[in-house]
C-alpha cells in the first residue's frame, strides 16, 4: 500500500553533559567523524529509507544547526512533499512557552500534521549515533496494526537505571514503561538484559492527534512521550516494541552488528569517535548503498607532506577530513576534521580534532578533544600532565582533555558606494 509518512526530528536539546562542546551549539550540531554532525545520522536514516517529508524541530543555540541544514540538507525536490524544513519553537501553547517536553514540541506544531494528513508520523531524536532502516520499522508497525511502535534495543540489565525500559510480552506487545529504574523487568527471553527505548516512535496519525490534544489539557503532565503519553496508553492502545537488532541495512554484510551509541557525555562521545578509526569499525561509513549524508563542502583533498627523518607527514589508523594538511607531523589513532594543520615534529595520538585547528611545531596532543579553531602553540603538551591541564581546560573523569574553541569571524559581502 502507498503510505503517507511525515517525520519530525527532535533537534532542540541543550546537551549540557557535552559542555563545552555545546557552549555555542545544540547537541545535534556537534561535529562527529571529521566532516559530519550528529544530526546527519537521523536525517540520513530517514532519507535513505525513502522518507522525504521531514520537519526538524530546533530550539536552543540553533544557529550552528541552521547553518549546517542550509549548507547540506536543503531539499529542492520536484514534488511538493519532498522537504527538510527547520522549524523553530512556535510558542503556540497557551503560555507561549518554549518546548516543555518531547510531546509538547509536537503539540506546538500539530498544525503541520493536520495540514499534511499523513497515515503515520515518525518522531525521531537527533541525539544518537546509529544507522537504521526506518522503512522496516514502519512495515512492522503496519503489520502489527499498531497505534504506536517504539524502537528498542537490548542493553545489560545493570544499565537499566540509565534508560527508559520497556516491558513487553514475548510477541512484542508493550505492557509497561519503567523510567530509569534499576529493578526494571528484563526481556522475556533474556534475563540478563532489558529493553531500552531509543526515543524513536512511529504513531498512527489519528491516535497521535487524539493523545496530543488530551495531553495539552492535562495540567499535571510534563508533556513528554516517555514519561506521560506512552505510559498512559497502556491498556488503551495497541503498542509494540521494534527490536533494533533485527534491523537490516542494505549493503552491509549479513550478520553485521547494529551500532547504536548514546553520546550524551564527553567520554561516550570520545569513545564513539574512537570506534570509527578501527580497522573494521562496527559503524560502517563506507557503505555506498546507505551513505551518511552531510553538507556539500568544497574542500581540497587532505595532504601529507615531507619525507625526511624527523619531518615526515603521516597518519596511521586515523580519519582525516578534506583540506587538512599533515605537514611533517605524526597523527595516530585520531579523527581530524576539515582544514586542520599539524606542523613539523608535532605528535597527535588518540585525539578528536574539529575543523580549522592548528597544532604547532613539536606540540604533543594525546587523549583530547579540540573544538573548532583551537590553536596549540609550538612545543605545548596536552594530555600528558592532567593536573596541569585541569588548570586551563576541562578534563573528564576518565582523563579526556577538552579544549574550548572559539567562533571564527564571518566574511560579509561588501558593496561599492
Amino acid at each position: 500500500m502507498q503510505l503517507r509518512v511525515l517525520a519530525f526530528v527532535l533537534a532542540g536539546g541543550k546537551g549540557t553533559r557535552l559542555y563545552p562542546l555545546t557552549k555555542e551549539r545544540a547537541k545535534p550540531a556537534v561535529p562527529f567523524g571529521g566532516r559530519y554532525r550528529i544530526v546527519d545520522f537521523v536525517l540520513s536514516n530517514l532519507v535513505n529509507s525513502g522518507i522525504y517529508s521531514i520537519y526538524v524541530l530546533i530550539q536552543f543555540k540553533s544557529q550552528s544547526l541552521l547553518q549546517h541544514l542550509r549548507e547540506g540538507w536543503e531539499v529542492s525536490g520536484l514534488l511538493k512533499n519532498n522537504f527538510i524544513i527547520p522549524v523553530p519553537a512556535q510558542m503556540r501553547s497557551a503560555q507561549e512557552d518554549w518546548y516543555r517536553g518531547t510531546a509538547d514540541a509536537i503539540s506546538q506544531n500539530i498544525n503541520l500534521i493536520e495540514q499534511a494528513d499523513p497515515h503515520v508520523v515518525a518522531i525521531f531524536g537527533a541525539d544518537h549515533i546509529y544507522r537504521m532502516n526506518i522503512r522496516q520499522m514502519i512495515e512492522y508497525h503496519v503489520e502489527k496494526r499498531a497505534g504506536v511502535t517504539v524502537a528498542a534495543i537490548p542493553v545489560k540489565k545493570e544499565l537499566a537505571s540509565e534508560f527508559g525500559v520497556i516491558e513487553t510480552t514475548p510477541e512484542g506487545r508493550i505492557v509497561g514503561f519503567h523510567e530509569k529504574k534499576p529493578d526494571a523487568p528484563t526481556m522475556p527471553d533474556d534475563p540478563s538484559r532489558v529493553y531500552a527505548s531509543m526515543g524513536n516512535y512511529v504513531f498512527s496519525t489519528d491516535l497521535l492527534l487524539r493523545e496530543l490534544y488530551e495531553d495539552q489539557r492535562n495540567e499535571e503532565s510534563s508533556h513528554d512521550f516517555g514519561k506521560d503519553i506512552l505510559p498512559s496508553l497502556i491498556g488503551r492502545a495497541d503498542m509494540f516494541s521494534y527490536n533494533f537488532q533485527t534491523n537490516v541495512i542494505p549493503g552491509d554484510p549479513i550478520g553485521s552488528p547494529n551500532y547504536w551509541r548514546d553520546v550524551g557525555t564527553l567520554d561516550a562521545y570520545y569513545e564513539a569517535s574512537m570506534d570509527l578509526r578501527a580497522v573494521s569499525p562496527e559503524l560502517n561509513l563506507y557503505n555506498r548503498q546507505w551513505p551518511l549524508r552531510t553538507a556539500s563542502y568544497y574542500d581540497a583533498p587532505a595532504k601529507f607532506v615531507f619525507d625526511e627523518d624527523g619531518r615526515r607527514g603521516m597518519a596511521i589508523d586515523s580519519i582525516i577530513a578534506g583540506s587538512t594538511i599533515i605537514s611533517g607531523g605524526m597523527v595516530k589513532c585520531s579523527v581530524l576534521g576539515r582544514g586542520v594543520r599539524v606542523h613539523t615534529g608535532a605528535y597527535v595520538e588518540s585525539a578528536v580534532i574539529f575543523d580549522n585547528c592548528d597544532v604547532g611545531r613539536r606540540a604533543k596532543v594525546k587523549r583530547a578533544i579540540l573544538d573548532k579553531n583551537v590553536k596549540i602553540p609550538e612545543d605545548a603538551t596536552i594530555g600528558y600532565d592532567l593536573e596541569e591541564d585541569r588548570k586551563k581546560y576541562h578534563v573528564t573523569e576518565s582523563g579526556i582533555v577538552v579544549i574550548e574553541g572559539h567562533q571564527s569571524t564571518v566574511d560579509i559581502a561588501t558593496i561599492q558606494v
